[in-house]
This record gives structure tokens, C-alpha cells and sequence, in this order.
């Protein structure tokens, strides 16, 4: 309850400091998946200012470090306690992370386009892809690969990609 007291407060490094205590000391406690939900929550929230609120898309352009952290905090939660009352929830929110890291690497790799800087763009894509597979993103990574991979005259890679955007 203090954590969340924190996270009330806006007071990130209490509200995270506090449950990572509380799983090193009660590792067993019955309550412990609620302060990795709560890890996650704060990471969560740490990034969404009131503009963010308004307007999500603005998430994309600034540091990703804090999702990233919420997605494995609640990629944890999955994983050591499935059937927690946390875990839809979490669940939820990590498609949303997902798909909004996924546009961070995209809205990156179409900056290295604009810079003619086309292996770091297409490096981008493909980590994208990887990474962050079945986002609303796969489409647009595709498309800046076929076009680095054009511009590289790497020409069996570009027809390769440009056969899976069409496929897809």
C-alpha cells in the first residue's frame, strides 16, 4: 500500500524502490504478484504525461527506456504468477507497449532514411520486426527494408522483402 501511496504521488522512485524491498523480503508473501503489477504500473504511467494522455502518439518520440522497463516488469508477472487477477491487465497493457516500441524503432529507421543512413535503417526494421512481431508496424518495417535494401542495390533482398509485404 505505501508503493502505491508513491505512485499516487508521482513519486516514482519510492513507489519502484518500495516493491522491489518487499519482493526481496517476502518473496513467498501471498500479495507479491501485486508488487510486480505495481513495478510495471509505475514504469508504465512514469512515461504518460498529461500531453501523452491527450495525444498517445506523442509516446513514440521520447525515451523508451521506462516502457521498456514496464513491459518486462509485466512480461515477469506473466511468467511467475499466470493466474494472478493482475494478469489481464498487464496483458493489455503490454499490447500496448508492443505495438508503441515497435513505432519507436520505425519512426528511427525512417530518421536514418531521411539521413541516406540506409544499413542503420534497415538494421531498424529488421530488429523491429523481430522484436516486436504481429504490430501494426510489421507493414511500414517492410516497406523502409524494401526501400534500404533498393537503395543498397541489394536487389535479391528488396524483391525477397517486397514479395512478404506483398504476401502479407
Amino acid at each position: 500500500d505505501l508503493s502505491y501511496a508513491y505512485f499516487k504521488a508521482h513519486e516514482a522512485q519510492n513507489a519502484l524502490s518500495t516493491p522491489n524491498r518487499f519482493i526481496r523480503t517476502y518473496p513467498t508473501h501471498p500479495n507479491v504478484d501485486y508488487a510486480f503489477y505495481l513495478k510495471g504500473l509505475v514504469n508504465y504511467e512514469e512515461n504518460l504525461g498529461f500531453l501523452e494522455r491527450l495525444m498517445p502518439k506523442r509516446v513514440r518520440d521520447r525515451d523508451q527506456t521506462k516502457l521498456r522497463d514496464a513491459f518486462v516488469d509485466f512480461s515477469e508477472l506473466l511468467r511467475r504468477f499466470p493466474d494472478s487477477r493482475y494478469v489481464p491487465d498487464a496483458r493489455q497493457r503490454m499490447v500496448y507497449l508492443r505495438n508503441n516500441l515497435a513505432a519507436y524503432e520505425i519512426g528511427v529507421a525512417n530518421f536514418y532514411m531521411g539521413y541516406k543512413a540506409y544499413v542503420a535503417a534497415a538494421n531498424r526494421a529488421r530488429f523491429a520486426l523481430e522484436t516486436y512481431p504481429n504490430t501494426p508496424e510489421n507493414e511500414e518495417a517492410l516497406v523502409v527494408l524494401h526501400q534500404a535494401y533498393t537503395q543498397l542495390n541489394l536487389t535479391e533482398l528488396a524483391d525477397s522483402t517486397m514479395q512478404v509485404l506483398t504476401l502479407n
